[in-house]
């Protein structure tokens, strides 16, 4: 009976840390703050003194603006994660607005710590998402206007693309207040130092020619 108690508590502790997200805050709030100072750290963050709160740590003014789409792929993220906005430390949440100028490109990317909810505020987005190798990457996708939302599971690859003639803008909501960002293609061809060709050649079936073109773009390192 102790040991099959025993392996209870091992499996009962072993699923709590499966299924947690964001631990959940013991208190009203923790604003980020990077002075370890008479602070606590939580949640991978010092937590700014109760009292010196003001109503400042809880606003957030860069979404007024919009980004700048002139790049390769003609987008701009610009994110309120905890590092851009310190008050969501603890609240597990975080959100990002999305610029694209006409026919330009969220590249297929994840967020391995959070599911993202996208609302689209204007124009028309054609978005997906593919599942893992279990479900055969199935890609869902759906071309969304003015007020459609669509969900994107966590940890899984998905994208936006502006198929309209003129500009669109989305804004999205995730489920951490850190959810992490991991774009396919700067990872895979923009790493430091390169993965080696023929690690690449092999995986993708192409020419290394190809694969040090793709290596030698200097775009991956700027979006």
């Amino acid at each position: 009976m102790t040991k099959l108690f025993q392996t209870f508590v091992i499996l009962a502790l072993a699923s709590s840390h499966a299924f947690a997200s964001d631990p959940s805050p013991l208190q009203d709030f923790c604003v980020a703050v990077n002075d370890p100072s008479s602070a606590v750290f939580v949640n991978g963050k010092f937590c700014k003194n109760p009292k010196l709160v003001i109503a400042d740590d809880f606003f957030f003014t860069k979404f007024r603006y919009a980004g700048n789409t002139s790049n390769q792929l003609g987008s701009k993220v610009t994110t309120a994660f905890v590092d851009q906005f310190p008050g969501f430390n603890t609240l597990g949440i975080a959100m990002a607005r999305l610029d694209f100028a006409p026919y330009g490109l969220n590249p297929p990317h994840i967020h391995h710590r959070g599911t993202e909810m996208l609302v689209v505020v204007e124009g028309t987005l054609h978005v997906g998402f593919v599942t893992s190798n279990q479900l055969n990457n199935t890609l869902f996708t759906k071309v969304l206007t003015k007020g459609d939302v669509f969900v994107f599971p966590q940890g899984l690859i998905h994208f936006q693309l502006n198929v309209g003639q003129t500009s669109a803008l989305a804004f999205s909501f995730l489920s951490s207040q850190n959810p992490g960002l991991i774009t396919i293609a700067n990872s895979v061809f923009g790493s430091k130092p390169p993965i080696n060709v023929d690690v690449l050649t092999k995986a993708f079936q192409g020419d290394n020619k190809l694969i040090n073109y793709l290596q030698a773009q200097s775009w991956f390192d700027n979006h």
